[in-house]
């Protein structure tokens, strides 16, 4: 699939897709037309399409935005996602898709919503299958003001790079756990970097141990293939001393370990690594379109089974950090990787600023669903810098209390720590045990459970499987203040 910034004739495409306006202001005559004579109004969500119309344009599909004064980015994100499925569906294979113009989205925010829609909508990962999905068809967007077209490029060059990033997350979420497994994900990390233009630095078991990681190398104890920590890192800023810092969970598979999970609760466990899927989506990202900016990014791989020598529910293990845990439950193991990789990201990285992602909790699901991630955070300055990315991408995040009581159901009885509480706040508790890991920097904690990998579209743009949710919201978190905004 090409998208590319180019004013096209009806000899050149065979399908023009156009947005239409409830209220119908700046619409052609042809689409007052269409909205008088038919059921096609221009509502939010509405498609209508026409065929035949002259020998060399086969289609026109009309796709509604609503009233003008009610568009955002995430609605023409879903249109043009509709329309792109639209036209797979009619087997058009180039694509004119007609520029708009409105004054609540900025010409670049109009390229991105175009791209992120269309590209996204049209994701779908059958390698595996014997009959593959083969329609790629070639995109123009036509009719960008000349003054425009430029910058309008530039836009769509980073857009592309980014929706890139978030294809790699849901390709490695959707691979299975034979495919990727601690050491297959750091040779892909390799790879991607290398592709991208960030360093990698994989750390083997006898190296973890030398670290003293004897929370993560508890976790992965009882599978046959050895973890990995894997360190990406990316300088964009010689000026600055700052290191904002990703920490991804890790799990390749998840079993429960001995808290072992009910059978039909591990279908799907080869994507308790979304967490990593995702910072290395958005390294990818962020190393093409080289931002300003230091980044590093650390992964904790393993997976956690069930064997002879697999950590047991009782034991008392110890961290990088030195803090001892109560291990009452093998099956929450992820914030036990995920505070080792946090100390490590703080202590020999340097970072000034934390985030980490995990599939962690179900609690997270059961309070938020699929479409909302569950987030803490000890900063406020840094909450809101990340909520003003996430503005630019529409990607929903819901705030989680840190007040202090909560830590009382973290305190162990004959260690520091306990790694799980049966008095509830299961999704709070998980993240005041990530807490306890982070110093004094500025922590964001993202409990992507829900929102990582779905068994069901959630819009029109977030497909079935992996999602790589949130790439793009970490991407402008990275990236900083946006012109545009939200637009």
């Amino acid at each position: 699939m090409s998208i590319k910034i180019k004013d096209v004739t009806f000899e050149f495409v065979d399908g023009l897709i156009i947005t239409a306006f409830e209220d119908g202001e700046n619409n052609s005559s042809e689409l007052d037309n269409i909205i008088k004579s038919t059921t096609f109004k221009g509502k939010e969500g509405e498609i209508f399409y026409i065929t035949e119309l002259n020998e060399k344009v086969k289609y026109k599909i009309f796709v509604g935005l609503g009233k003008k004064e009610l568009l955002n980015g995430e609605v023409l994100r879903n249109a043009m996602a509709k329309a792109a499925k639209k036209a797979k569906e009619l087997k058009i294979e180039k694509i004119g898709v007609e520029f708009f113009e409105t004054n609540k989205i900025c010409v670049g925010g109009r390229i991105k919503g175009i791209t992120e829609g269309m590209r996204l909508a049209l994701y779908s990962f059958d390698k595996y299958k014997e009959q593959k999905s083969t329609y790629s068809p070639e995109i123009y967007i036509s009719g960008v003001p000349t003054q425009k077209i430029e910058k309008a490029r530039e836009r769509l060059e980073e857009v592309n790079n980014l929706v890139d990033g978030v294809i790699r997350a849901r390709d490695l979420i959707n691979e299975p756990a034979n495919t990727i497994y601690p050491e297959s994900l750091a040779h892909e990390a390799i790879k991607i970097g290398a592709e991208c233009g960030f360093e990698v630095q994989v750390f083997d078991e006898k190296e973890c141990k030398d670290l003293e990681m004897k929370a993560f190398l508890s976790v992965g104890m009882g599978s046959s293939k050895s973890p990995r920590l894997i360190v990406m890192r990316y300088m964009g800023d010689d000026d600055s001393s700052e290191v904002l810092g990703f920490v991804g969970k890790g799990l390749t598979y998840d079993s429960g370990g001995y808290s072992l999970k009910p059978s039909n609760s591990m279908v799907g466990m080869n994507g308790d690594m979304g967490g990593a899927a995702v910072v290395i989506g958005t390294m990818a990202a962020i190393a093409k379109n080289k931002l300003k900016k230091n980044v590093v990014a650390v992964v904790a791989a393993c997976e956690n089974l069930v064997s002879g020598v697999a950590y047991k529910p009782g034991d008392i293990i110890g961290s990088m950090a030195g803090k001892t845990i109560e291990v009452l439950n093998t099956d929450a193991e992820g914030r036990l990787t995920l505070i080792d990789a946090i100390t490590y990201i703080i202590e020999k990285e340097g970072a000034t600023k934390v985030i980490d992602l995990a599939t962690l909790t179900g609690a997270a699901i059961v309070a938020l669903g699929n479409y909302t991630t569950a987030l803490m955070s000890n900063d406020e300055d840094f909450y809101d810098e990340f909520m003003r990315a996430a503005d630019v991408t529409d990607e929903i995040f819901w705030r989680m209390p840190t007040f202090k009581h909560y830590r009382k159901q973290i305190l162990g009885e004959k260690a520091d720590l306990k790694n799980v509480d049966p008095n509830g706040a299961g999704t709070i508790v998980a993240g005041m045990f990530l807490k306890e890991f982070v110093q004094d920097k500025p922590w964001i904690h993202l409990d992507i459970a829900g929102t990582s990998d779905t068994k069901s579209p959630i819009s029109e743009y977030i497909v079935k499987g992996g999602t790589g949710t949130p790439v793009r919201t970490l991407y402008y978190l990275a990236k900083g203040p946006c012109g545009c905004h939200k637009k």
